[in-house]
């Protein structure tokens, strides 16, 4: 695993107005997604993807979303093999873990870590049967399913 980052996430007051200020800024494809949660959360798309979703050139493309409280900064997501390996190793090297692992149904899970200097950082394990009923994963509450 090459420890990529592999998607970020832009907090908004207001997202219509976020989004339409990176489309004519920078011409990012930025859309709505209608998600199995029903969260309010846009898709940015900075570079083309592949059917699958996967850019299809050098480049990281994230989402935008409402901001949850005051001082939200955006957050980056770094790809890794074993999500709760990550999360334990980051604990010893003094993280606080502020989400536990959490799944994107159909995606992956990941889980969010305050840094040693208070930075949020994101990691981010690809399964494509988190949180998807009759898998057999553990959710984010602990159950399994």
């Amino acid at each position: 695993m090459d420890h990529t980052i592999v998607h970020f996430e832009i907090p908004a007051d207001q997202p219509e107005r976020a989004a339409k200020f990176y489309r004519e800024m920078f011409g990012w494809n930025i859309n709505r997604w209608e998600n199995p949660g029903g969260m309010e959360y846009w898709m940015v798309e900075t570079v083309p993807t592949d059917a699958e979703g996967r850019p299809v050139r050098q480049g990281v493309n994230g989402g935008l979303m409402p901001r949850m409280f005051p001082g939200q900064a955006p957050v980056n997501y770094i790809a890794v093999a074993d999500l709760d390996e990550s999360v334990a190793k980051a604990e010893r090297l003094g993280a606080k873990v502020l989400m536990g692992r959490t799944p994107v149904p159909g995606m992956g899970w990941f889980a969010q870590l305050a840094d040693t200097e208070g930075n949020v950082i994101a990691v981010w394990q690809t399964d494509m049967s988190a949180g998807v009923e009759g898998a057999g994963v553990e959710q984010a509450d602990g159950a399994a399913t």
